[in-house]
């Protein structure tokens, strides 16, 4: 199984980014899929997730900013970030059948 987040970036407060995680390896359509951060000197948070039914939960800190997706035609989960915060920047990371991806960076800066 190999999962790979792309998209991140650097963007000013109130922007948006969009993160993608491609899996392959693994029948995409029989798992969840979950996003997780981590700033620096800080534990990785959960983010949000999407069920194999596509049912959407998300944390406290992004609900209502952030929006989990998924394809599973193309094997692919997004993260529609939106009205991004300082507090936002950290490394996202998508988890999936066990298996971690290698991370994304997302940076919100003035």
């Amino acid at each position: 199984v190999q999962v790979v987040e792309s998209g991140g970036g650097m963007v000013q407060p109130g922007g948006s980014l969009r993160l993608s995680c491609v899996a392959s390896g693994v029948i995409f359509r029989n798992h969840a899929i979950h996003w997780f951060r981590q700033a620096p000197g800080k534990q990785r948070e959960w983010v949000a997730d999407i069920s194999m039914a596509n049912r959407a939960t998300y944390g406290e800190s992004v609900e209502g900013r952030f929006t989990i997706s998924r394809n599973n035609a193309n094997a692919t989960v997004y993260l529609q970030m939106n009205s991004l915060k300082p507090e936002d920047t950290a490394v996202y990371y998508c988890y999936m059948a066990q298996t971690w991806g290698q991370g994304t960076q997302v940076t919100v800066s003035s």
